[in-house]
């Protein structure tokens, strides 16, 4: 039995009528065709899962898949206090400007997020229109249509979401829709609300191809929804069901999230997964997340991107009771003073060593990091690497190729919800509605599966690879503290996943914790002399011009 959402990106299909060809001129949010297309089962499952396939962000003919990566490494980590963006400061100019809050309306990353999920918005609405059909015509079972325009759904209210934590102001393209529409005066919440409940009647518990959504991810998503909204007491109920449903739980290793060998387990509750060896080029591999390797090292693939900060980096320190240090952890640097290695020999939590690639520290099987070496430009990057979905040493023949110029390429799936994520929400509402006991105990469930990867890092002689010391909280004594605990917890247990930037925007944090971070990092890294304040207006990016003169004005630029 499958328990996960996960799909094969078939990204050789023929898929008529979405509007991919790019010398196609029509509005890019999701103007359908009105090709005939042979309505029989086969081609519209064939439409099925090209809509799944949008998935990986990877749009045809597109030379800049990173703009769209479902990793959402740049959007939701480099704009965060989590990472830099690493290289050379002119390579991938573009992120720049999303790292320092001045991205502008010609940006190409965000041109190329805008049109890939609204490439999956398209071909999810070509497929509802060949699902009704279908019923209608008696090709497609009563069931199978259900089935099927529930998953639809769910994809379509899944890309409109990608567009609204990005974006805000979208506009919501239905099946009915044959041109531009305009993005004022758009609920668009409410839509992926209606959406998501709709997909949650007509989706079963478990898909009969074991690859599709079910109801459990459903209600999975329609919970962020509601998180993302702060409504609790909708979020809520939807969160307990699938607590309670028996499907998901955490894996033992932290680890087995983000190897291939155990990346199929019951933790993943939404996920993308990627495949080499199967299509030209290797097109169904993480394409979006190339970026985020190394020039140098046993490793050598490319290119030196999404390095993870100082800050990241101290959040992991321990207190002697082994708790995180939420106020102060900050105030002094684990490892570097800049790029001068000081060690440290405070105790830390042994998930940063399964996040952060850092000095002295075992390197997946290719040796102990060393450090800066391994780093493309120090200076703009500072000293660490990304590990998290790095293959390792036993993996490499089988889950990379070396495709071009882009060797890391592979197929470790990216994670949209972890069952860790749904229960640090359950939490999240637990503090903010005074029931400190039920806070504390699902805090307590994630830091409790950390403790077990102390015993994980090891050197060579079998000795800790670090001063590892993590613990459970005794208790909360009131709910602010829940609070900060809970989000505190999530930027630990996330870090590196795409989620820390639209964490801080949710919470009403960013506009804080971002300044302090901007404050702090000028005096570590000499070129962020220029850069700005973050206000209200970087919660979300600006439209793309592009779009904005492709719908001929209907659609209008955030305020």
């Amino acid at each position: 039995m499958k328990r996960l959402f996960k799909i094969m990106l078939t990204m050789s299909l023929l898929f008529l009528g979405n509007g991919c060809d790019e010398n196609i001129d029509i509005p890019i949010e999701g103007e359908i065709s009105a090709s005939d297309v042979p309505l029989d089962a086969n081609f519209i499952e064939t439409q099925v899962v090209a809509a799944y396939s949008m998935l990986d962000g990877f749009r045809p003919g597109t030379n800049n898949a990173a703009a769209s990566a479902p990793s959402n490494w740049s959007y939701g980590e480099v704009a965060s206090d989590n990472a830099y963006k690493g290289s050379e400061p002119n390579d991938g100019a573009s992120i720049n400007f999303i790292e320092f809050y001045t991205t502008n309306t010609n940006n190409d990353y965000l041109e190329g997020k805008w049109r890939a999920v609204y490439e999956g918005v398209s071909r999810t609405n070509v497929a509802l229109r060949s699902i009704i059909s279908g019923r209608e015509s008696g090709e497609l079972s009563e069931e199978e249509a259900n089935i099927a325009e529930g998953e639809m759904r769910f994809l379509r209210a899944h890309y409109h979401f990608e567009a609204k934590q990005v974006f805000n102001k979208i506009p919501y393209v239905t099946e009915e829709v044959t041109e531009s529409i305009t993005n004022e005066g758009v609920d668009s919440w409410a839509r992926i609300e209606e959406d998501l409940e709709q997909a949650i009647l007509y989706l079963p518990e478990e898909q009969a191809r074991g690859d599709g959504a079910t109801i459990w991810t459903a209600r999975a998503y329609l919970a962020k929804v509601h998180m993302f909204q702060s409504d609790f007491d909708a979020a809520r109920p939807l969160l307990d069901m699938v607590i309670n449903s028996g499907v998901y739980s955490l894996n033992n290793r932290y680890r087995d999230n983000f190897d291939l060998a155990t990346e199929d387990s019951p933790e993943a509750v939404f996920s993308v997964e990627y495949s080499v060896g199967d299509t030209p080029q290797d097109r169904n591999g993480n394409w979006g997340d190339i970026l985020s390797g190394y020039n140098v090292g046993p490793v050598q693939t490319c290119c030196g991107f999404f390095q993870p900060s100082q800050n990241l980096v101290n959040a992991f320190k321990t207190d002697n009771n082994g708790l995180p240090l939420l106020d102060s952890f900050n105030d002094s640097d684990v490892d570097y003073n800049g790029l001068e290695y000081i060690g440290y020999n405070g105790t830390v939590d042994p998930r940063l060593d399964w996040t952060v690639a850092r000095r002295g520290i075992p390197f997946l099987g290719y040796g102990i990091f060393p450090g800066i070496e391994w780093i493309r430009d120090p200076n703009n990057g500072g000293p660490y690497g990304p590990k998290k979905f790095i293959f390792s040493a036993e993996e490499r023949n089988s889950a990379q190729t070396t495709v071009a110029w882009a060797g890391l390429v592979n197929a470790i799936d990216r994670h949209i919800i972890r069952y860790s994520q749904v229960l640090l929400w359950r939490a999240e509402v637990a503090a903010q509605q005074g029931d400190l006991s039920t806070a504390l105990e699902l805090v307590n469930r994630i830091r409790n599966r950390a403790a077990l990867s102390i015993n994980q890092v090891r050197l060579d002689n079998g000795v800790p690879a670090a001063n590892y010391r993590i613990n459970p909280y005794p208790t909360f004594t009131d709910a602010n503290m829940a609070l900060k605990a809970v989000k505190f917890e999530t930027r630990l247990e996330l870090a590196m996943e795409g989620q820390r930037f639209f964490d801080l925007v949710r919470w009403g944090d960013a506009e804080r914790v971002l300044n302090a971070y901007i404050e702090e990092e000028r005096t570590k890294r000499p070129h962020l002399e220029n850069v700005g304040t973050f206000t209200m207006q970087n919660r979300y990016h600006p439209i793309p011009q592009a779009i904005i003169d492709l719908s001929g004005g209907l659609i209008t630029q955030n305020n």
